[in-house]
């Protein structure tokens, strides 16, 4: 039953990927003068998240 809770979890950084990822797209179109430091930022918010998810995955691994 912990391994389908682990595996719900990784759901929120799925849902927090998408919302980085467009809002990124959207402040690019409305201001593509800052696209590199909107890129960076987004690249370094995408770590943590994947972090978030990794960490959620393999905790359902060590403790069935």
């Amino acid at each position: 039953m912990a391994t389908v809770g682990y595996g719900l979890a990784v759901i929120g950084p799925g849902i927090g990927l998408g919302i980085l990822i467009g809002k990124t797209i959207e402040g690019i179109a409305r201001q593509p003068e800052v696209a590199g430091q909107l890129r960076t930022t987004m690249f370094i918010g995408i770590g943590f998240v994947e972090v978030l998810g990794l960490l959620g995955l393999i905790t359902g691994f060590l403790f069935p």
